[in-house]
C-alpha cells in the first residue's frame, strides 16, 4: 500500500457524517475534528465486534502523526479506510486515510498500546487479539 492509497485499498472501511457545527468560519470543517474521523475508523476495529483489550486492560494512543491534505466541506461524508502496518508485543501500528468524494483529505499514523488498567503500564497483546490485528496488515510504500 502506497503512502497516499486509494480508499479502496483498505482492508477495513468506515464513515462519518458531517454535521454542519463541524464548519469553521472560513466553510471547511476544522481541523481539530480529523482525530475525530480517525476516532470512528479505529473504534470499527477495536471495538466494533468484541473489545480486542485484554480484560482489566485499555487501549490508549502513544502517538499519532496526522498530514493534512485537503479540506473537508459541509454538507456529506467523510469515508475512512483503516490499516495495521506491525503488531509488537504490546502495541500496533495503524494506517488511515481520510476522503471525501473520493479525494484523499488527511493521512495517520497511530500507535496504539494495550494499558493495564491497575499498573497504568503496557500489558502484552493476547496471541488471539495478534491474530485478529493480523487479518488487517499491510505493507506501506514509503
Amino acid at each position: 500500500m502506497q503512502m497516499r492509497p486509494e480508499y479502496e485499498d483498505f482492508p477495513l472501511k468506515a464513515y462519518d457524517k458531517i454535521r454542519y457545527a463541524d464548519t469553521d468560519r472560513q466553510g471547511h470543517v476544522n481541523n481539530a475534528l480529523f482525530s475525530t474521523f480517525l476516532e470512528t475508523g479505529r473504534t470499527e476495529l477495536l471495538y466494533a465486534k468484541e473489545p480486542l483489550h485484554a480484560e482489566n486492560a485499555s487501549f490508549v494512543i502513544a502517538s499519532l502523526k496526522l498530514d493534512l491534505l485537503s479540506e473537508i466541506r459541509w454538507p456529506g461524508t467523510v469515508e475512512i479506510g483503516s490499516a495495521i502496518t506491525r503488531v509488537g508485543n504490546s502495541s500496533f501500528s495503524l494506517f488511515q486515510g481520510v476522503y471525501q468524494n473520493g479525494k484523499l483529505a488527511a493521512v495517520a499514523e497511530t500507535v496504539i498500546v494495550q494499558m493495564d488498567e491497575h499498573t497504568r503500564k503496557s500489558a502484552p497483546l493476547s496471541s488471539e487479539t495478534k491474530e485478529e490485528l493480523k487479518q488487517y496488515l499491510v505493507e506501506i510504500e514509503k
